[in-house]
């Protein structure tokens, strides 16, 4: 009569996590869906989503995301396979690899940056890169 439906996962795409003000966070955060950061988390964030990090958001550590949106204030290693938006509040130390990268005037952007190629490499659903060529056989000569 009444049939609960469980709801698929990919009903969850295209939602936000949040993370609010005044939290602060000890550790990992792996996720596959968008995210905002408005806390502060020490340890490292994987997600197949975009992440925004807040005016008052604080991250230390390495980041693996498709693209990103960085208000606040991020220090250590960050791969961003789409586009890395840093915005005129923003403060960036560390190591930056990117698709793309568009920094605001007024931004603190003391990194290193790399740019990649993004039709070359993609972010698997595990956070980790899938190179197209690399699972092909080697043809020898």
């Amino acid at each position: 009569m009444f049939n609960k439906k469980n709801t698929p996962y990919t009903e969850a795409l295209g939602k936000t996590n949040r993370i609010v003000e005044g939290t602060i966070i000890t550790g990992d955060i792996t996720t596959k869906t968008d995210f905002r950061f408005d806390g502060e988390l020490i340890g490292n964030f994987k997600s197949t989503g975009k992440l925004v990090v807040g005016p008052t958001g604080i991250i230390t550590g390495d980041i693996v995301c498709n693209s990103a949106d960085i208000e606040g204030k991020f220090k250590g290693t960050i791969l961003v396979t789409e586009i890395l938006n840093v915005k005129a509040k923003a403060s960036m130390q560390g190591e930056v690899t990117v698709g793309k990268l568009a920094v605001e005037p007024g931004a603190d952007f003391s990194a290193t940056c790399i740019m990649k190629d993004t039709t070359k490499t993609a972010l698997l659903s595990d956070g980790k890169e899938n190179k197209p060529n690399e699972n092909k056989p080697k043809i020898k000569q």
